[in-house]
């Protein structure tokens, strides 16, 4: 049996308190499981946990930054799970998001499928009011209603963008509905990044970044990157974003503005499929490295 499988069930494996805690910690991870509205592949209620599952495998010394990211204290909080409707669902993701933002802790809240996102951000607009959203995704998620509730998957970027009027720029973004295409054209505040633009380039990023507020909420759809490096999630769009111009935006995100909270949603679990579950937690630990890794002494250097 590997030592990783004695470790904690927590984000990282960490098995240090002072390093765990919640009072101790700067950052919360929230892991919500929910596929209340999917409609196509399944699997997203159980990403979650899958996630935290293979991020007890990681190096916690993060080489980019030379940083032993989990120094800053990261709290792996109680799953939140399924409530009976999806208005239930978003009514109290709203009110548990208000709870931890009284904290005063930056929240990566871990999904599930994207609607969970709405709550969350809504939350944190109320908290810092000059708010804006980076997504990265495939889909826009501009449709008013999907499936017959206005709390779809499909519907997350709506109620942000549309319902709240928080300014954002839409990255990685190659699938829209007819009606989708009327509403971006009808002056919504967002801005759109197509892949087919984009992908395997970096030259637009600081564009992409000037276009955003001094806060920024940061939600990742997994299925934004290509589905030749994460095939599991609910729907697989080809030609998307790869590994290194990814964390070249969120690097370059977390440089020039003050990411205030973040999420990463619609991993898929599959058995016996580990690699992008693993992926998704390397994500978020470098998420959190750019955000913090200034405040940490590096290592190699010291």
């Amino acid at each position: 049996m590997s030592e990783s499988a004695n470790l904690p069930m927590n984000f990282g494996g960490i098995d240090e308190d002072k390093f765990s805690s919640f009072d101790a910690s700067q950052v919360l991870i929230w892991p919500v499981s929910y596929e209340g509205t999917v409609s196509y592949g399944t699997g997203t209620e159980q990403g979650a946990m899958a996630i935290i599952d293979a991020s007890r495998n990681m190096e916690l010394y993060d080489e980019e930054t030379d940083t032993e990211t989990y120094k800053i204290g990261i709290h792996t909080l109680e799953e939140f799970t399924p409530r009976e409707t999806p208005e239930a669902m978003m009514t109290g993701l709203y009110e548990r998001t208000k709870e931890l933002l009284d904290h005063n802790k930056f929240i990566c809240m871990i999904g599930g499928e994207h609607s969970v996102s709405g709550p969350v951000i809504k939350a944190h607009a109320e908290k810092y009011h000059d708010l804006s959203v980076l997504q990265i995704d495939a889909h826009a998620d501009l449709r008013d209603t999907y499936d017959g509730t206005p709390h779809s998957h499909a519907s997350i970027m709506a109620r942000v963008v549309k319902d709240l009027r928080i300014p954002s720029v839409q990255v990685g973004i190659r699938s829209i509905s007819a009606e989708e295409a009327r509403l971006i054209k009808s002056g919504i505040p967002t801005r759109i990044f197509w892949a087919r633009d984009i992908a395997g380039k970096t030259d637009w990023i600081d564009d992409a970044i000037d276009g955003l507020s001094d806060s920024v909420y940061l939600t990742i759809d997994i299925d934004g990157l290509d589905p030749s490096i994460v095939p599991t999630t609910g729907t697989p769009e080809p030609g998307g974003l790869g590994w290194y111009e990814t964390l070249t935006l969120i690097r370059k995100l977390a440089e020039k503005k003050r990411i205030v909270g973040m999420d990463l949603v619609e991993y898929s679990y599959s058995e016996n499929f580990d690699s992008p579950a693993f992926l998704c937690a390397k994500l978020i630990y470098r998420s959190l490295s750019y955000i913090f890794g200034g405040t940490l002494p590096k290592v190699a250097e010291s």
